[in-house]
């Protein structure tokens, strides 16, 4: 929004009594012609300069109690869902804990009413100059870290420099149009930009973490460790047992409780995650008490688990909470780089051997539906022919391209329903032999006259009972298929070194993508290990549409260029498109309350929630029983 001489004087009164000189905020015609207390994808805020909290909190919400819960989700970009061994989450190197961006504050931070906005944490304000190129943060001078420290724009700079120059390859790519980060005082940072620039780039950086400069000055910044890291959030590391657990306990005197994003939140006094290699194993310590919270992604424990003493006596309660965001997009991906993937027609012969209404009916009670598109559930995805402005996009790329991108897009096809549909086996056999694959005997050689082979890359047995149905129908084809369980460090380790045929990887829906496409589809990122371009697309026309979505100015524009996407990906029959739905299963002991209104786009679930202790004592939880830590005892930190 346009400052105003009144806005400007209005400003300078603020700051001096919250004791910051005027002249440490740059007068507005040394900057630009903008300034805002949050920053949005397209300009736009639902929440005014004064807005107290987020509409979907309880602002009264009570702190204390226990959350307890198994790894289902990991914020580090290193992390895994089995076992941990660093407390550093920003490199390549190690298996980093879940939880760890608790400890951390922000410049700015989103909710869940409006998933391309942010609003002020550490920065109250910020500037930026016409051409975009130049934001300026005012942070807030009461900003500390745990030990009592200042956060400065000093740590703030050091960070978000460090991780594009030193941290994992997926925030090099995602930072690449950051030019540098500068401290002009304490509480005025400085962010540049290059002129080819992403629309999203100064949102990335305004959510990136805030490091302190102290702690990580004499480490190596690239390394694992298990040293406990410095941070300023609303929680800090309390209690840890290398590979087994981590736990997190509130900090009394955060110094940004009583912001208008934090209030209503972080409610429980001790956040813990207990890590498992086995899903079942995961789902008996949730029975057992040990676990408090769980979120269920298995159909067939969902609807034949849930059948103990606790939930027959009302102790545990399950619901599906209805999810307002874009579905994820997750499926089997072929591995491009290996030579039998290499031929479109080899990928759609597979493909369409995997009977998803038998695996569906009979392996998941019909819980889901198929995913046909790279954005699902959303108006990005193409449907029928391309319309004029998608034909804008495509007509130069005429001839370059498949031609199926300028017909209705590809989509999974319906079967019989049998496990084993006669007429899909015989598509995919004329596909093979148009391929050039020719059979000796029962075996399927590719035209080398190497036999076609297929490791299905595993790290646990989750999605076993839904691959063997599908092997079992590539064996009739003459395929040889094996399916590879290894533990959580080699899983990692073959993913991000690309060594593997397929793997199954889950991308999250988002109704406004951005820039994080270019992890998973640009040439770029096929290069890189530890990027999530698993399939190795290189093309330059999906290239030119991930920077047509990062850098559109409209919603208009970004539709029209993600539906372009969607035929190029679909036409490429890159991936064995999996399922959705649009609800999360969650299981929880009563011991916990929540507001009657949720986001818009997600549940809310847990993180707007709070210890109920009228609850607990009902079923005979006492506070003292919440206070304890379960499981083995860790290190004390």
């Amino acid at each position: 929004m346009p400052l105003s001489r009144r806005r400007m004087l209005k400003l300078s009164a603020a700051l001096a009594g919250n004791g910051v000189l005027p002249a440490a905020w740059p007068a507005l015609a040394q900057v630009g012609e903008f300034e805002s207390h949050g920053l949005s994808t397209f300009g736009d805020l639902d929440l005014p300069e004064d807005f107290k909290f987020y509409p979907y909190v309880n602002p009264n919400a009570p702190k204390g109690g226990r959350l307890v819960q198994d790894v289902t989700s990991t914020s580090a970009i290193n992390g895994t869902f089995e076992t941990f061994d660093s407390f550093n989450t920003f490199v390549l190197r190690g298996a980093g804990a879940a939880g760890m961006d608790a400890i951390y504050d922000t410049l700015m931070s989103g909710g869940g009413d409006e998933p391309t906005s942010l609003y002020g944490l550490v920065a109250r304000r910020v500037q930026w100059s016409a051409d975009k190129l130049t934001y300026r943060f005012l942070l807030r001078p009461e900003a500390r870290f745990h030990d009592g420290s200042k956060l400065t724009a000093h740590d703030a700079a050091f960070s978000f420099n460090i991780l594009k120059a030193r941290g994992h390859p997926s925030y090099k790519l995602i930072l690449r149009e950051f030019d540098k980060a500068e401290a002009e005082s304490d509480h005025v940072l400085v962010l540049r930009f290059t002129p080819r620039r992403s629309r999203d780039a100064h949102l990335t950086v305004a959510g990136l973490p805030i490091l302190p400069q102290a702690f990580w000055k004499d480490r190596d910044f690239e390394a694992p460790t298990l040293d406990v890291p410095l941070g300023s959030g609303a929680y800090r590391l309390s209690r840890f047992e290398q590979g087994r657990y981590v736990e997190f306990a509130r900090v009394p005197d955060y110094w940004g409780r009583n912001l208008p994003v934090n209030i209503g939140q972080n409610n429980f006094e001790f956040v813990r995650y207990e890590y498992f290699r086995d899903r079942q194993i995961a789902f008996e310590a949730f029975k057992s008490g040990a676990l408090n919270y769980r979120e269920e992604y298995t159909a067939r424990i969902w609807n034949t688990g849930y059948k103990f003493p606790a939930i027959e006596q009302g102790r545990v309660k399950k619901e599906e909470l209805y999810q307002g965001r874009a579905a994820p997009i997750q499926g089997w991906y072929f591995n491009l780089r290996r030579t039998p993937f290499q031929d479109p027609r080899v990928r759609e012969a597979i493909a369409l051997v995997f009977d998803f209404e038998w695996t569906n009916r009979n392996i998941m009670y019909s819980a889901y539906r198929r995913t046909s598109s790279f954005f699902q559930n959303t108006d990005m995805a193409a449907t029928g022919v391309p319309d004029s402005e998608e034909m804008k996009l495509l007509e130069p790329w005429r001839g370059k391209v498949s031609a199926e991108v300028f017909q209705p897009p590809w989509a999974p096809p319906v079967s019989d329903g049998s496990g084993s549909d006669r007429n899909l086996l015989r598509r995919a056999d004329d596909l093979l032999k148009a391929a050039g694959c020719k059979r000796n005997g029962r075996t399927l050689n590719l035209p080398n006259g190497k036999p076609l082979e297929i490791e299905f890359l595993e790290n646990d047995t989750t999605f076993t009972p839904h691959t063997q149905p599908f092997q079992a129908n590539l064996r009739r084809l003459g395929i040889n298929t094996s399916i590879r369980v290894v533990d959580a460090a080699q899983y990692k380790r073959r993913a991000d070194n690309f060594d593997f045929d397929m793997l199954v990887a889950a991308r999250g829906g988002s109704t406004t993508p951005g820039d994080g496409l270019r992890n998973f589809y640009s040439s770029q990122a096929a290069k890189m290990n530890g990027s999530r371009n698993y399939i190795g697309l290189a093309d330059p026309a999906v290239d030119e549409m991930v920077e047509r979505i990062a850098n559109a100015k409209t919603r208009e524009e970004l539709t029209i260029a993600a539906r372009v996407l969607d035929r190029l990906l679909r036409a490429g029959r890159y991936w064995i498109p999996m399922w959705y739905n649009d609800t999360s299963r969650v299981a929880y002991w009563d011991l916990f309350s929540r507001p009657a209104q949720t986001p818009k786009y997600s549940s809310g679930a847990p993180g707007t929630w709070w210890w109920d202790e009228e609850k607990a004592r009902r079923i005979g939880i006492t506070a003292k029983d919440a206070a304890a830590t379960p499981g083995k005892k860790g290190q004390d930190r």
